[in-house]
C-alpha cells in the first residue's frame, strides 16, 4: 500500500467513525432520557456516565453537513453507481403529496420538521425518522471501505500480472541464449512472488519471515486452496530453479528450463 493509499485509508475510518458517533448524537437528541437509559448498559447501568458520554458527542445538526460532504465524495470516487442512494437519503422528494415516516429525510429533520395533527396531541413523523435514513448512509460508507480494500487488492493483482508477463519474457529470452540457470532463477522468483500474493488474497498469514515456495504451497495446501497434485506439480518447479541457484551440482538441461518456464506460465493461470 503506497502512502497516498494509507491516508486515504486512514481518512476513511477516521470518517465512519466520525458517522458512528453522529449517529449516537442523532438518536440522543431525538429519544433524549431513553436513549440514556439505553446506552447506560453499556456502562454497567450507570447512566451519569452514559450522559456525559451522551453529552460530548458531537451536534448533529453543526457537524452534518461537514461530514456529509466527505463521505459524498468517497462514495462518488469508490462506489460512483451508490451515490445517488446516498444522496437520496439526504434530499426529500421535490414531490411530496404528504410527509410520512417513509419519506422524512436528514434534510427535513435539519429544518426542524415535525408534523403533528390534532392540535399538536398527535406526532405523525418527527426527526426520529431521519434516524434509519443517516444509517443507511453510514451503511454506504463502510460498504465503500469494503470495496477499497477489493480495489486494491485487485489493482494489485493487474500490475503484478502485468510485470510477470515482461519478467516471463525475459526468462524466454535467456533461455534462448543460453543463460539456462539465470532463466531459471528468475522463473523462481515470479513463482515465490505470485504464490505469496495468493496467500494474501485468501488472508493466509506466512508464519515465516523469508517464506520460500516450499513454505508456501504448505500453507496453500493446509488451506485447501490448491490440490495435492498442485503442490506437487509446482514443487517440482521449484527443484529445477534450486539446480539453477545452486553452484555446485549439474548444469541444468535446455529442456528442464524449458519447462519450468512454461510451467511457470501455467502457475500463474491455474493458481489464484
Amino acid at each position: 500500500m503506497t502512502e497516498r493509499t494509507k491516508k486515504f485509508s486512514n481518512a476513511l475510518a477516521a470518517l465512519i467513525e466520525e458517522g458512528e458517533k453522529l449517529e449516537m448524537a442523532l438518536g440522543y437528541d431525538c429519544h433524549g432520557e431513553a436513549y440514556i437509559e439505553a446506552l447506560s448498559k453499556h456502562f454497567d447501568n450507570d447512566e451519569a456516565k452514559a450522559k456525559k458520554f451522551a453529552d460530548d458527542l458531537p451536534n448533529f445538526g453543526k457537524s452534518y453537513q461537514k461530514w456529509y460532504s466527505e463521505a459524498q465524495a468517497v462514495i462518488k470516487q469508490v462506489l460512483p453507481d451508490r451515490l445517488s442512494d446516498f444522496t437520496s437519503y439526504y434530499e426529500f422528494p421535490r414531490v411530496r403529496k404528504d410527509i410520512t415516516f417513509q419519506n422524512y429525510m436528514i434534510k427535513d429533520y435539519l429544518q426542524g420538521l415535525r408534523i403533528t395533527r390534532r392540535g399538536g396531541y398527535e406526532v405523525v413523523v418527527d426527526g426520529s425518522a431521519a434516524i434509519p435514513e443517516f444509517s443507511q448512509q453510514l451503511n454506504l460508507l463502510r460498504a465503500s471501505r469494503d470495496a477499497l480494500d477489493s480495489l486494491l487488492m485487485d489493482l494489485t493483482g493487474v500490475l503484478q500480472a502485468d510485470l510477470f508477463d515482461t519478467e516471463i519474457e525475459t526468462a524466454t529470452a535467456l533461455a534462448k541464449a543460453g543463460y539456462l540457470r539465470a532463466s531459471g532463477a528468475i522463473c523462481g522468483v515470479i513463482i515465490e512472488k505470485h504464490l505469496s500474493h495468493v496467500c494474501d488474497v485468501h488472508n493466509l498469514k506466512i508464519k515465516k519471515k523469508n517464506a520460500g515456495i516450499s513454505d508456501l504451497l504448505q500453507q496453500l495446501r493446509a488451506a485447501g486452496t490448491i490440490s495435492l497434485a498442485q503442490e506437487r506439480f509446482v514443487q517440482s518447479l521449484a527443484d529445477t530453479r534450486n539446480l539453477c541457484s545452486h553452484a555446485k551440482g549439474r548444469e541444468p538441461k535446455k529442456e528442464e528450463i524449458s519447462e519450468l518456464v512454461e510451467g511457470t506460465q501455467k502457475v500463474l493461470k491455474t493458481i489464484f
